[in-house]
């Protein structure tokens, strides 16, 4: 017994000997991990932001690249959609494959493919609108290879708080968008209102944004604005219940096509009266956000307390004097008068339409 053990050991020494003669070089090598070729499609966008205004053009660069060895394929589609505010889902807007091209809902007839190259896959956007600022996905589909880039459009404008006759924090989110809805405005984002905050909007009363969130911007703490030894920012809530809780909104609006004017009358009038004066002048009481547009964009300047179609009376100040807001230009907001009783001059816009 010892002795066959003994003779194993010896025949299996020997093997292995044998294999690190055999082998010895096995050492100089590595292991080569053998990979498939990279990605036979790209898509990049040369601009990742654009900016423009409402009723303007804009161009949302994309351009995709191929595997020049990959034929030809005339079912290869282009895809675009926009990012809902929380991007959580995709809003269709073109699609185009081959000579088939079909543009969606509010985009359609507005929508096409710019086609400067064979790759080329910008989007054009034509006649922009509020609703129309946000993110895109550009999305190119060749058979089993797709790639997508995202392009933000931006607009011109400027960012307002606003709360309506019954009075601060009456606004579930729906009625917050319809609130800037009819003030000729959206609802705006956080990045609308950190641009607002960085040029100096100071507002201590929380107000909806697009992604239902809650906010409200500080640049001169104190102690009713989220204490006086803090820092100045955009104070955020966070997400709040759209249906049950209440607050103000901050409304966003750009540029319009039209004229907005103060209608000299010979008497002040009641809001009816207001009202009936617009009409008669071939124009239709302005509203709120069309005259921040004015005010900001344009340099609108009057001293003369007037009403709005919200029935609220403000007077836009871009140059501050004496009396006429001394400290800052602003808009002046003299709250909800008695539409019978109260008597003031009108603001009135005219559409070029």
């Amino acid at each position: 017994m010892t002795f066959l053990l003994f003779f194993l050991l010896v025949l299996s020494k020997s093997r292995a000997d044998s294999f690190e003669e055999a082998y010895s070089d096995l050492e100089h090598y590595r292991t080569i991990y053998i990979s498939e070729n990279g990605p036979r499609l790209s898509v990049d966008t040369a601009q990742p932001k654009v900016i423009s205004q409402r009723g303007g053009n804009a161009t949302l660069q994309c351009k995709f690249n191929r595997d020049p060895s990959s034929p030809p394929n005339p079912k290869m589609r282009i895809k675009w959609t926009k990012l809902t505010s929380d991007y959580l889902k995709e809003i269709d807007v073109f699609v185009a494959m081959g000579f088939h091209k079909k543009s969606y809902g509010r985009f359609h007839g507005r929508v096409h493919l710019q086609d400067a190259s064979k790759n080329d896959a910008s989007l054009v956007i034509t006649d922009i609108t509020l609703e129309d600022y946000g993110k895109y996905k550009c999305e190119v589909i060749d058979g089993l290879e797709d790639d997508t880039a995202v392009v933000s459009l931006d607009l011109e404008g400027i960012v307002f708080p606003y709360f309506p006759r019954l009075g601060r924090y009456n606004l579930n989110f729906a009625d917050a968008e319809k609130a800037c809805r009819d003030q000729d405005a959206t609802v705006a984002s956080f990045d609308q209102l950190y641009d607002a905050w960085r040029d100096g909007l100071d507002w201590c009363n929380a107000g909806w944004l697009n992604d239902g969130s809650v906010q409200y911007p500080i640049t001169k703490p104190r102690e009713p604005c989220g204490g006086k030894n803090t820092i100045p920012g955009v104070r955020n809530y966070g997400m709040r219940d759209k249906q049950k809780e209440r607050y103000d909104v901050f409304c966003f609006t750009s540029n319009y096509k039209g004229r907005f004017y103060y209608l000299i009358h010979p008497f002040k009038l009641s809001y009816d009266e207001a009202v009936q004066a617009c009409q008669k002048d071939g124009a239709q009481i302005a509203k709120v956000g069309q005259m921040y547009a004015a005010w900001k964009l344009l340099g609108y300047d009057r001293c003369d307390a007037g009403w709005l179609a919200d029935g609220s009376v403000r007077y836009p100040i871009s140059r501050p004097r004496r009396r006429c807001s001394p400290t800052e230009a602003a808009v002046r907001f003299s709250g909800f008068p008695d539409k019978k009783h109260k008597l003031y001059g009108v603001y009135c816009y005219k559409s070029d339409n």
